[in-house]
């Protein structure tokens, strides 16, 4: 594996995340060395869903108004029904995966996350795939859906539910690596 100690990312998430896309992801990546921010709408602690019931919180390192994308390397989001629901109201938050998607920067959805990439008008034309749910918002986003653990088009990185975080986690590092040889 490359070294990643250099490369930033930032993760966005609120109450009601899926806990294990969070945490495994974040623990991957903090295990390859990467520089990992989490943001939130405010710095108080998120608490995160696990089968439905309540799971663990987490205390974000800032919120979604002090960061920009030029600061990192990519963007990973959780899914989760809450956490994506809530956060694709937020106009700073659409702004800020724009951003990512538009400077051609590695971006991560899993689960319910996807639906912040269709707010964001990342998906018409490119091949993707998430919770069975929220497929539809997907294709009728412009998107051309695939049942698939993990699906990479370009920047984007997809995938379907907590089963798939091993392949997701492998293709966010994967992604990260190539964009921190592109960058070097």
């Amino acid at each position: 594996m490359a070294d990643l100690s250099s490369a930033r990312v930032l993760m966005i998430a609120t109450d009601g995340f899926e806990q294990d896309e969070l945490f495994e992801p974040r623990q991957a990546l903090l295990d390859a060395g990467v520089r990992l921010t989490l943001a939130s709408l405010k710095t108080d602690a998120i608490t995160g869903e696990k089968g439905g019931e309540k799971g663990d919180s987490i205390t974000p390192d800032t919120t979604i108004d002090q960061v920009e994308a030029g600061q990192f390397d990519a963007l990973v989001l959780p899914g989760g029904v809450h956490n994506p629901d809530t956060l694709r109201m937020e106009p700073r938050v659409i702004e800020t995966i724009r951003a990512f998607v538009d400077a051609g920067k590695p971006v991560a959805a899993i689960c319910h996350a996807p639906w912040l990439l269709v707010e964001a008008d990342a998906v018409a034309g490119r091949r993707v795939t998430g919770w069975p749910s929220v497929r539809t918002d997907l294709a009728n986003a412009g998107a051309h859906v695939v049942d698939e653990e993990v699906v990479v088009d370009g920047n984007l990185i997809t995938s379907r539910n907590p089963g798939d975080i091993p392949a997701f986690n492998r293709a966010v590092l994967a992604a990260l690596e190539e964009a921190m040889a592109v960058a070097a």
